[in-house]
């Protein structure tokens, strides 16, 4: 069972196990709509929060439906005001709706279609609804209302659905147009048409209009696309210029600042943080940075040089899927925290990916040491670093450095591809 399904099967706070009824004196759960729903959510929220059974508010819905639309007008009133259940975790964000709506709208709508058709042919005179319409004119009325409905909801909706997505928008779109306008023309071509010409042409035109109305959705989307892709690039126009104002002012005013000042000076220490964070802001724009390995790092380099004299420059070379959130990366920062505390200067780290492994060299200038003279009661490097990549799977080691001078850090771990080859 995956994650998303037990924590939707699993009762919330205050709900009985059973979903039936909820203990005496509990608080009701939070009045919100399930992502993983048949059509909106509306009646699962509801009846948890109530503590129904949902099959008893999805008749109630259907029951005071029929009893003069009531139903309907408190469906929609809960669907635009009640807000999505917070998800558990990035995977279960995604909206997924079970019913195929969109397909259950068409299908009416040609059933609408049928019904026209053989009250248009038929020569009998049929009711019509609740004698405002001619009885071969309601169905034709209810065809256009029913395939506008499904084009809207493809559009708006079924597009975000992976499960659907455009291949459902382009069939339903197709069996909407043809079947409008197969309408269309036999309602010209049908006897109806010499008994009430009139009646007949606005009868066509409404079903014209229909097919319009089915497309019409797709062009709302597809302007507001545009109009989304014309605000970014008018943003990444104005980003430009201002980052070629900067780079010519502010960024070398910055620089000129860390040369005269030294590296590990406050002020250079300072100017090279404020540097950093400006060309993050001008050059990554509103994109989140990812959370792997090379960007916290990074991160981590910027915090250390504001409290220590030190100057920490991070490069990566390679692919890697390794995350911030791993082990290897709490060993790196650790390593980088001891470089900083110990060594001071300057200080490099080099991060390499493979497909198959993940290598960190954390390397200083400082005066060195000898892992196997520290005391066997201080743990910093045996634990937090060696022992942390050992029981990782990995392994850590600390030696001397180029020529004897300073330490390195080196730290390896494989991925599973690699270990089970």
């Amino acid at each position: 069972m995956s994650t998303a399904s037990a924590r939707r099967q699993a009762p919330r706070p205050g709900v009985a196990a059973r979903g039936h009824g909820r203990p005496s004196g509990a608080p009701a759960p939070a009045l919100d709509r399930d992502r993983d729903c048949q059509i909106a959510g509306v009646a699962g929220g509801l009846a948890r929060h109530l503590g129904w059974p949902p099959v008893l508010v999805r008749a109630l819905f259907v029951v005071t439906a029929l009893l003069g639309g009531a139903g309907v007008l408190l469906y929609l009133w809960l669907w635009a005001f009640t807000p999505w259940a917070e998800p558990a975790g990035p995977d279960e964000a995604r909206i997924t709706r079970r019913a195929p709506v969109a397909w259950i709208l068409i299908t009416i709508a040609l059933v609408e279609v049928a019904i026209a058709i053989a009250q248009a042919l038929s020569d009998g005179v049929v009711a019509g609804a609740l004698g405002i319409l001619p009885g071969w004119l309601t169905p034709v009325v209810g065809a256009v209302v029913f395939s506008a409905a499904a084009g809207a909801w493809v559009s708006f909706i079924d597009r975000r659905d992976p499960g659907r997505g455009i291949r459902t928008e382009r069939a339903i779109r197709i069996v909407a147009t043809a079947a409008l306008a197969l309408l269309a023309l036999v309602l010209l071509l049908s006897p109806r048409a010499n008994e009430s010409p009139t009646q007949v042409a606005v009868a066509a035109l409404v079903v014209v209009l229909g097919i319009g109305l089915v497309y019409a959705p797709s062009l709302v989307t597809l302007w507001n696309d545009l109009t989304r892709e014309r605000v970014a690039r008018i943003r990444d126009e104005q980003r430009s210029e201002i980052a070629a104002h900067l780079h010519d002012s502010v960024l070398q005013t910055l620089a000129l600042i860390q040369n005269r000042a030294g590296a590990s000076s406050e002020a250079g220490r300072l100017a090279r943080a404020q540097e950093r964070e400006l060309r993050s802001w001008l050059f990554e724009g509103d994109s989140p940075a990812d959370s792997d390995l090379a960007t916290d790092l990074r991160d981590f380099a910027s915090a250390l040089e504001l409290d220590y004299s030190v100057r920490i420059e991070v490069v990566a070379v390679g692919s890697s899927t390794e995350r911030a959130s791993g082990e290897l990366a709490a060993a790196a920062r650790e390593a980088m925290l001891n470089a900083a505390r110990h060594a001071g200067g300057d200080v490099s780290v080099y991060i390499e990916g493979s497909a198959t492994a993940v290598d960190v060299f954390v390397r200083d200038r400082g005066p060195g040491f000898d892992p196997a003279s520290v005391a066997s009661d201080r743990l910093g490097v045996r634990e937090s670093i060696i022992g942390r990549m050992r029981r990782a799977g990995g392994r850590g080691t600390v030696s001397a450095g180029a020529g004897g001078v300073g330490t390195e850090v080196h730290l390896r771990f494989e991925t599973g591809e690699a270990s089970r080859g």
